[in-house]
This record gives C-alpha cells, sequence and structure tokens, in this order.
C-alpha cells in the first residue's frame, strides 16, 4: 500500500493489520536537525490524535501523533540512538514506531500524497 498522511504532518504506511508511522519531509524540514525523539511504550494502545511521542530539534519540539487508533508494536530503538535518521531518512530508516490497527477504516480518511502536497504547500 502506498504511504498515507496526516494534517500533523506524520506519514503511514500500512502493511495487513500493521502499520509503520514516521515523520515526513516536510516535518523534517520545518524542525531542522533532530536531537532527541521520545517513543511510545510497546504494548500501549493510543487513540487516533492522540500524542504518542515528541521529536526535537536545535529549533523546536513537537509532538508525534498517532494517525490511527492502536496498539504500539514495536518502537525504532535505532532513531533513539541516532536521531538524525529522522532527517536523513524520514520515510525509511527514520521511521518512529509500528501500530497494530484497531480501526483500519481510518486510514481511508487521511491524506494521500497528492492532497498532502498541497496540504504541506499550503500551511
Amino acid at each position: 500500500m502506498s504511504l498515507k498522511y496526516t494534517e500533523e504532518h506524520e506519514w503511514i504506511k500500512v502493511e495487513g493489520d500493521v502499520a509503520t508511522v514516521g515523520i515526513t519531509h516536510h516535518a523534517q524540514d520545518a524542525l531542522g536537525d533532530v536531537v532527541f525523539v521520545e517513543l511510545p511504550e510497546v504494548g500501549s494502545s493510543l487513540e487516533q490524535k492522540a500524542v504518542a511521542g515528541v521529536v526535537e530539534s536545535v529549533k523546536a519540539a513537537a509532538d508525534v501523533y498517532m494517525p490511527i487508533s492502536g496498539e504500539i508494536t514495536e518502537v525504532n530503538e535505532a532513531l533513539r540512538e541516532d536521531p538524525s535518521l529522522a532527517n536523513t531518512d524520514p520515510l525509511g530508516a527514520g521511521w518512529f514506531f509500528k501500530v497494530k490497527l484497531s480501526d483500519a477504516s481510518q486510514v481511508n480518511a487521511l491524506l494521500d500524497e497528492t492532497a498532502y502536497t498541497a496540504f504541506a504547500a499550503s500551511h
């Protein structure tokens, strides 16, 4: 499945009933050099739009939100050790966490790449 996006600048890639979540190129550009990430606890269940973590840069700190409701199944320990991965490879090695979907229909309401690109350009 292709990527979907939120207006809070997270991306989500769904594979089966598990989704990988990270921040977008636009988000990491706006933040600048990422120096710290706070990731959610594995096993925690969070509702859509709940704060799942924090990303801090030399410029600012920003919350990372849940694009969909579900249970955290894995966090990116490599990102915790090297937060700059959020800058150098935000859509790959810089992913934040994986979540088991509790309501797959929520994905349908997220933005596709075209809609997200237009949204990001206007904000």
